[in-house]
């Protein structure tokens, strides 16, 4: 593949700005009250509605994670069924390189971005608590919300996706990211910023360089040469 820096460091800056809009703001500028009323709305629905209280329950149990990955493997499986044994074994790769990326890329976000958040739910008071209404697992505080690691979990299954399955694919895959980020954010347990910040500045910055240069494709190969089997020539798609 060939590297296209001028779109990687486009990417790059626009990854930066969006950070930077939020960290050096006093109070994180236009981004709190945004923030604080995303928040406000949803939880004060928790009271509202039984209905939406349970979906928001639900969803943030930790069983719902798996849904999550069953879903994200679904995705995958619609490939690989179309697939012979070298292509199949070429998606399983690429899934193992999927993996290596996001946590790598967790863990050094985790170490660089100089922030300590808790999430919105230990931040404010005289709020709902969907731990304390209904008194079932679920996810409902954070000590350190700060980026979203779940959404960042998923912008690079995405963004893997675009780069080796396509447009369609894509676009699936940000239903997915939707579907199961965004419930984080209806509970409490993260912020909006967590994501739409947090989560999608990361990605901008760390990405480009794994998937828009021959790194992911190098990866790749190296796993099929030493991974049991023979892989036959890696395909860009």
């Amino acid at each position: 593949m060939t590297t296209r820096f001028s779109l990687i460091l486009l990417l790059n800056v626009a990854g930066l700005a969006l950070f930077f809009s939020w960290y050096l703001p006093v109070n994180h500028g236009f981004w709190f009250p945004l923030d604080s009323a995303i928040f406000h709305f949803f939880n004060q629905a928790l009271a509202k509605s039984p209905a939406f209280l349970w979906l928001v329950a639900v969803t943030n149990n930790r069983a719902f994670d798996g849904c999550s990955l069953l879903a994200m493997g679904c995705l995958m499986l619609s490939f690989w069924l179309k697939e012979d044994k070298s292509g199949r074994r070429h998606i399983l790769i690429i899934g193992l390189v999927m993996l290596l990326f996001a946590v790598v890329i967790n863990q050094l976000a985790t170490a660089i971005i100089p922030v300590k958040r808790s999430s919105p739910t230990l931040f404010f008071t005289d709020i709902y608590r969907v731990s304390e209404l209904l008194h079932i697992p679920t996810k409902d505080a954070s000590r350190n919300s700060f980026p979203g690691d779940h959404g960042m979990m998923l912008l690079i299954f995405s963004t893997i996706m675009l780069r080796y399955f396509g447009k369609k694919a894509f676009a699936i895959s940000l239903i997915i990211f939707v579907v199961f980020a965004f419930p984080r954010v209806m509970i409490g347990a993260h912020w909006f910023t967590d994501i739409a910040v947090g989560s999608l500045s990361v990605a901008l910055i760390a990405l480009p360089w794994c998937l828009m240069t021959p790194l992911s494709d190098r990866i790749i190969a190296l796993f099929g040469h030493h991974l049991p089997g023979k892989m036959q020539q890696i395909k860009n798609k």
